[in-house]
């Protein structure tokens, strides 16, 4: 492997540091004391623009900047909160006649993007910026790559900006690093997580966990990733859902259980799907689809304000406000298709469907059965409309193999999924809970798996024995919590809220992944 020039460089450095005696990676204590953003909100000064509330403060942090001039310097130091500004003089952080910490160390083997540790007193500058003056000076960590270096000027223009998005996602840490307000995405989804769990736990919800590696990959219709158990010398599935499971644990006396899960679908990538993805799966006993909406805008509701910190629900996204109190638009899926198409699909067959495709300009193939073709007529030509939240309901019973069927409308089923900004948010049921009905429906998914269907769901018949037990009146719900997030923070691509996002190989030297 080449290395840079640059690289080289720090490469001797780090030999020369340690020819000072001086450990580059030394032991991981250090007695940090504050960070960077609580000195910078909350010092206070005297006449003198020295600190009355942060005499001695102790910090840590990468070097982001440095300006050397002689026997004094300043640079900043970024930590987990943001930077500060530090002064160094040659006499304080090596009061003695050597003078190598400064002359050596801190002036010619220092490179930007070292960690390093200071204590000293803060004070404010002429121009008043906070900074802290350092009386102790200790070298924590080398950094063997240079840092990208964005500038940006006094009219707050940036250059040589770290923004190549294949660059970002590949290198996460370094994208942290130097675009600070990358952190605030992630930290808004901890925020939006923690208030979810807390609104459940809140409502006497029980967290579990189910398996992610299952024999039978169930809950949805999803192409599994599939591997092989050695030891059992069975093939198993990476989890696409954790439906089957959480409802097992319905049969078996939980009243309200919920799980936030990694899921896995073997399906393709684009700006909202990742073949891994978070979501949050609750479901209630003695409850129906109804109950769930309600529940659902309260929800929603609850953990916009908590993240936002305040009163507001509403957030910004592709130029939108999005009100997220509710209440929320209902609109059963025949009433929206006919709403934005024109076309009435009550009540048509498979062929007439095709009919109804095909003047809307839909592709389909001949894999397709009725359920899956009012999806796709629905997913070309309505659902990019639905703005503000609203639930589409009552669907095909051919479109939802675990849903009971609606108690007034045959044909129909008693589920609903919000839509938001264009996108599926979340997907629930008035659950059902009849056996033999179940199994005709799992049967109905193999007839579509023989047509070649390699989304459409596989018997489960430990699931059917547990519904053979009894299951209440149940009522259940999924949220996507990656596309969540990007309607909270306001971004368009969901690789902009996964830390490490799926991306293909990189290319070794000579061309080979």
């Amino acid at each position: 492997m080449e290395r840079s020039e640059q690289e080289l460089v720090r490469r001797d450095n780090l030999a020369k540091i340690r020819e000072m005696g001086i450990e580059p990676f030394p032991a991981p204590t250090f007695p940090v004391t504050h960070l960077a953003e609580e000195i910078n909100a909350k010092a206070e000064f005297d006449d003198d623009k020295m600190s009355t509330n942060f005499k001695e403060v102790t910090i840590a942090g990468r070097l982001m900047a440095r300006r050397i001039m002689g026997k004094a310097a300043f640079a900043s130091i970024q930590d987990s909160s943001g930077r500060i500004q530090i002064y160094v003089s040659r006499d304080d952080i090596a009061p003695g006649e050597d003078k190598a910490l400064y002359n050596t160390l801190f002036k010619k083997l220092l490179d930007l993007g070292d960690f390093i540790g200071v204590t000293g007193h803060v004070f404010q500058t002429r121009t008043g910026e906070t900074s802290v003056h350092v009386k102790e000076f200790t070298f924590l960590g080398k950094s063997l790559r240079p840092l990208p270096v964005v500038k940006t000027d006094d009219d707050g223009n940036v250059y040589d900006a770290f923004s190549d998005p294949e660059l970002r996602y590949r290198q996460r840490y370094v994208d942290l690093v130097v675009n600070p307000h990358v952190k605030e995405v992630f930290l808004k989804r901890t925020k939006l997580v923690t208030a979810i769990r807390t609104f459940l736990d809140g409502m006497g919800m029980v967290e579990v966990e189910t398996p992610i590696l299952q024999a039978i990959h169930g809950g949805a219709a999803a192409r599994p990733f599939a591997t092989h158990h050695n030891t059992l010398d069975i093939p198993m599935y990476l989890r696409i859902a954790n439906e089957l499971y959480l409802k097992r644990l319905i049969v078996g006396g939980f009243d309200a259980v919920y799980e936030f899960s990694k899921n896995f679908r073997n399906e393709g990538m684009d700006r909202t799907h990742n073949p891994e993805f978070t979501a949050i799966e609750f479901y209630v006993a003695y409850k129906d689809y109804n109950w769930m909406m309600d529940t659902t805008e309260k929800m929603l509701e609850y953990i916009i304000k908590t993240v936002n910190g305040g009163d507001n629900a509403t957030v910004m996204a592709d130029g939108h406000e999005i009100n997220f109190a509710g209440p929320y638009r209902r609109l059963p899926m025949a009433e929206a298709i006919k709403e934005y198409t024109g076309e009435d699909i009550s009540g048509a067959d498979e062929d007439e469907l095709r009919a109804i495709a095909k003047r809307l300009h839909v592709e389909l193939d001949k894999t397709m059965g009725r359920g899956k073709i009012i999806d796709e007529i629905f997913g070309d030509h309505v659902e990019a409309k639905l703005i503000q939240p609203t639930f589409i309901t009552d669907y095909p019973v051919e479109m939802s193999p675990l849903t009971k069927k609606h108690r007034s409308k045959p044909g129909l089923v008693e589920r609903f999924e919000l839509f938001v900004n264009g996108k599926e948010i979340a997907n629930s049921y008035s659950e059902l809970n009849d056996p033999i009905d179940q199994r005709e429906r799992f049967e109905e998914q193999v007839e579509l798996a023989n047509r070649g269907d390699d989304e459409a769901m596989p018997i489960d018949e430990d699931f059917l024995r547990a519904l053979e037990y009894g299951m209440p009146p149940t009522a259940g719900i999924g949220f996507g919590i990656d596309r969540l997030v990007m309607l909270v923070t306001g971004q368009k691509s969901i690789q902009e809220v996964l830390f490490f996002p799926q991306m293909k190989p990189e290319k070794a030297e000579g061309g080979e992944e």
